[in-house]
C-alpha cells in the first residue's frame, strides 16, 4: 500500500528574496532603513497568502505562526525561515533577548502594517514563517503503540483541540485522511498551543488501507459506532491501539467502521444523538491512557 506523506523542502525561493541576514545585536533607527511600512510590500503579501491559502502553504512547504511561545519552539527545532516583528515589540526588546530574536533573518514591520497581518486580538508582535516538520511514517509505525486516526475532519478548532489533547493523553501520533482540514491552517496552528511541534501529525493517501495495515501490525483499531454493543469504558483495547474519529457531521464512513477490528459505543443520556468530534476523541484517548 502506498502511503503519501507531505514532502518538505529545506528552502523556499520566495523567502530567500529580500530577507535580511543580520548581525547579532539590535539595529538603531538610523541603521534599520529596511523597516516595512506598506502592506503592498511583497513579503507582507506573501505572508497573507500563506495565512489564507492552503495551496500556497503546500507549494512553499511553510506556514505561519504567531506569538513568542510558538516562535521559540520553532526556533529550537531549527524550523524558522524568517521572522517579522512589530516596531513596538522590537524597540522594547531586552538586551538578554536580542540574540534570540535577531540571530535569524528578520524584518521589522510598522505597527499599523503588523496589525493588518496579525490574526489575534492583542498581537504579541512576533510572526514567523516556519518550515513544515518532517515525520517518517515507517518510523512512527515501528515505535508507536497509541494512535488517533481522523477521517475527513473539517473543523480547524476541532483538529487543534484533538492534537493538543493527543499530546496530553500520551498518544504517539495523529493521522489524518487526505481530505481532512489543513493542519497548517492558522486556526489549527493557534489552537494546538505548540503541540503541533511536539506531536507528529501525518496525512495518508488511503486511510482505510492504513487501518488495514495497522490491523496487520497487531493494533486494535477502534471505531465509535452507535450500533455497537460494547461500552467504550469496558472494552479490551490491547497493548497497541488506534482510535478512529470521523467527520463532524457524518461520523465515520461505513468503510472505516467495517475496517476497524473493534466497535464501541460512548453512551449518551437524554436526546443527544452524537458528541462533538473533539469531545469524543478526548474521551477515547483518555480511556486508552487510563488502561
Amino acid at each position: 500500500m502506498h502511503l503519501q506523506l507531505q514532502t518538505r523542502r529545506r528552502d523556499s525561493p520566495k523567502w530567500q528574496e529580500n530577507s535580511k541576514n543580520v548581525l547579532p545585536g539590535r539595529q538603531s533607527d538610523t541603521e534599520r532603513v529596511g523597516m516595512i511600512t506598506s502592506s503592498s510590500n511583497q513579503q507582507i503579501k506573501n505572508l497573507q497568502s500563506l495565512l489564507k491559502k492552503a495551496k500556497e502553504r503546500k507549494e512553499q512547504k511553510a506556514f505561519v505562526t504567531e506569538g513568542i511561545r510558538m516562535f521559540k519552539e520553532a526556533l529550537e527545532l531549527g524550523l524558522v525561515i524568517s521572522a517579522y516583528y512589530s516596531e513596538h515589540f522590537f524597540e522594547g526588546l531586552e538586551t538578554a533577548d536580542i540574540q534570540t530574536f535577531t540571530g535569524i533573518p528578520y524584518e521589522v514591520v510598522s505597527d499599523g502594517v503588523f496589525g493588518s497581518i496579525s490574526e489575534t486580538v492583542t498581537p504579541q508582535g512576533v510572526i514567523a514563517v516556519v518550515k513544515m516538520p518532517e515525520h517518517d511514517v515507517e518510523e512512527i509505525l515501528r515505535n508507536a503503540s497509541k494512535l488517533i486516526l481522523l477521517e475527513n475532519l473539517q473543523d480547524p478548532g476541532n483538529l487543534g483541540t484533538i492534537i493538543r489533547t493527543a499530546e496530553a493523553a500520551g498518544m504517539d501520533a495523529v493521522v489524518l485522511s487526505k481530505d481532512s482540514v489543513d493542519v497548517y491552517n492558522p486556526k489549527v496552528v493557534r489552537s494546538t498551543m505548540g503541540a503541533l511541534f511536539r506531536k507528529p501529525v501525518i496525512y495518508v493517501e488511503d486511510l482505510i488501507g492504513f487501518v488495514g495495515l495497522l490491523n496487520e501490525k497487531g493494533f486494535t483499531t477502534v471505531a465509535t459506532d452507535l450500533s455497537a454493543s460494547s461500552d467504550y469504558a469496558n472494552a479490551d483495547y490491547g497493548k497497541k491501539t488506534a482510535i478512529l474519529i470521523g467527520n463532524e457531521g457524518n461520523g465515520l464512513t461505513p468503510e472505516a467502521v467495517s475496517a476497524a477490528s473493534l466497535k464501541v459505543i460512548i453512551p449518551m443520556a437524554g436526546q443527544v444523538e452524537s458528541l462533538n468530534a473533539g469531545v469524543a476523541a478526548a474521551l477515547m484517548m483518555y480511556e486508552i491512557k487510563r488502561k
